[in-house]
């Protein structure tokens, strides 16, 4: 599948040179002028990386780095700071800030790709190496289930919770409560493995969970699900 890149950089010159060549790359980009407009486009859509300036107007790179990295479905992107300074202290800065790349301009446009190319193998690799750690949660997921019914613990009849749970949230729901991985998911939900982590991390936060057992212990104590 093609990466989707978000690039913020408040230069047109900038914005329209670095689109077209990483569109010319093989990337799907989409550009913004500030970090408020990113962070508005980021509330409804989930890019594989971020390329952002440091030095723009209302909101500086940092700041909106800070943002992104408060999120929980959103954390875990790759993001690469594009900026005029290149002191030593400015980098540490960056990387302090969770920064995972730092380029300083004027930059090669090669060098710049082969930066995300590498960026997106590592978030691949990290994705793959979790995915056995999510198999055995199938087990624990279908012994939880089997102790909350012979406990007693399952109540349907508690007072419903409202948690304005999307169809395709709702349908994620069911799938982990059933002890489906991830890529299952994706599978049957005919979607990308990139959109179930996404729906997953909102799930954790619309019901104040951290892990799949929670949200799974969750769901069947408020009879969310089957």
């Amino acid at each position: 599948m093609t990466a989707k890149l978000l690039l913020v950089d408040d230069e047109p010159g900038v914005r329209e040179a670095v689109t077209a060549y990483l569109e010319d790359s093989g990337f799907a980009v989409t550009a913004v002028a500030n970090g408020q407009a990113a962070l508005e486009y980021l509330e409804t859509n989930v890019p594989d990386l971020i390329i952002t300036d440091i030095m723009m107007p209302q909101m500086d790179g940092y700041a909106f780095l800070e943002a992104v990295r408060q999120q929980p479905h959103l954390s875990h992107i790759p993001v690469i700071f594009l900026t005029a300074r290149g002191m030593k202290r400015d980098r540490i800065q960056g990387y302090d800030a969770g920064c995972d790349a730092y380029l300083a301009k004027p930059f090669d446009p090669d060098e710049l790709v082969a930066i995300i190319k590498n960026l997106l193998r590592r978030q691949a690799a990290a994705r793959d190496e979790a995915e056995p750690n999510l198999a055995n949660l199938a087990q624990q997921i279908a012994e939880l289930r089997a102790m909350l019914v012979q406990q007693g613990k399952r109540n349907p009849t508690a007072p419903p919770i409202q948690l304005d749970l999307t169809p395709r949230e709702a349908s994620v729901l069911q799938l982990v409560v059933k002890g489906l991985m991830n890529k299952e998911i994706a599978s049957q939900l005919n979607t990308s493995v990139r959109n179930i982590e996404k729906y997953v991390s909102r799930l954790f936060v619309k019901t104040g969970t951290s892990s799949r057992t929670e949200l799974v212990r969750f769901a069947l104590e408020h009879g969310l699900a089957d």
